[in-house]
């Protein structure tokens, strides 16, 4: 075992923070959203490399740097260098589905150097939510002395959480809502994930909904003002510019652009009444893991995903 730390961060903006407060290690910068699109439980396989660089071509127009990024996870081949490994990941779907393929592919690659976790939310004496990247240096530092050690019952969740991501069943993931672990977030992030297929009543997800009402009750000036306000207030997901714009996009068949406002049409109104399902007419051909979205709907009543019709 070496004597150095490898941290696994969840992008650039909080591996640059990190080198300017000098904290000491070797980094790899996690670059992916897999918390979208198709996956694979066995991740450094041609297959899922395939899989992810045909969805980021089709649904963002990004093109894979696939020799930086072979290169960048090469250092995960030569781990006998450090003597442990720290995860910087936040409270949000899009950091924890990252964070259980982070934590499958080290188990897969029999890397057993200790795991530890540093994940921002709340902090005391803050109103909101907090990413890792909007901590003060001083709450920074505080968060990786507190750094939690992940156990082997950890990882084996997580890596079980993975395998379900996967699968064609994402009702598994309800035993774990109520489920305490390392993890403080992980029963919110569950939650959210159900939610955000479509709403058995209206057809659409909760965050679509809660768009909507930004909309009705707010004086929404543009579509820019209102991807700045989703960014902001949209609770667990932890949506980039690129998703939250595809989202407010596909709702425009529920509001119009006047010159100095958006406003809700008709059919925008009847969707917050709850006077139709519109399932079809916003129809996606997004995946979640190993389930097509529109193959399923969230059922308050059940508390779970049924069959779409």
């Amino acid at each position: 075992m070496g004597f150095g730390v490898l941290h696994i961060t969840n992008g650039n903006n909080l591996t640059d923070y990190l080198n300017e407060l000098k904290i000491e290690g070797d980094f790899l910068t996690w670059q992916e959203m897999l918390c979208e699109g198709p996956t694979t439980e066995a991740i450094e396989t041609e297959e899922f490399f395939n899989l992810r660089k045909e969805f980021l071509s089709d649904f963002y127009d990004i093109e894979i740097a696939e020799a930086e990024l072979l290169s960048e996870l090469d250092v995960l081949n030569h781990t006998d260098q450090f003597e442990e490994i720290v995860l910087w990941f936040e409270y949000d779907l899009f950091c924890h589905i990252n964070l259980m393929a982070i934590i499958n592919l080290l188990k897969q690659k029999k890397i057993e150097i200790p795991l530890y976790l540093v994940c921002s939310g709340r902090v005391k004496g803050e109103k909101d939510l907090k990413a890792l990247a909007d901590l003060k240096p001083d709450q920074l530092r505080k968060e990786y002395e507190n750094k939690i050690k992940l156990s082997g019952k950890d990882i084996e969740l997580m890596s079980s959480l993975w395998r379900i991501y996967c699968g064609q069943d994402h009702n598994l993931f309800k035993p774990f809502i109520v489920q305490k672990s390392s993890f403080p977030y992980l029963s919110n992030c569950l939650k959210a994930h159900l939610e955000r297929f479509p709403d058995s009543k209206t057809g659409l997800s909760t965050l679509e909904t809660h768009t909507l009402h930004m909309i009705l009750d707010q004086k929404i000036t543009s579509k820019r003002h209102l991807m700045g306000y989703l960014l902001n207030f949209q609770g667990y997901y932890g949506f980039a510019d690129l998703q939250i714009e595809r989202m407010i996009d596909r709702l425009e068949l529920f509001y119009i652009e006047e010159e100095n406002q958006i406003v809700l049409n008709r059919k925008g109104h009847d969707a917050l009444a709850q006077k139709g399902n519109f399932s079809k007419e916003l129809a996606s051909k997004m995946t979640y893991g190993g389930v097509k979205k529109i193959d399923f709907q969230f059922s308050k009543i059940e508390n779970k995903l049924i069959k779409s019709n």
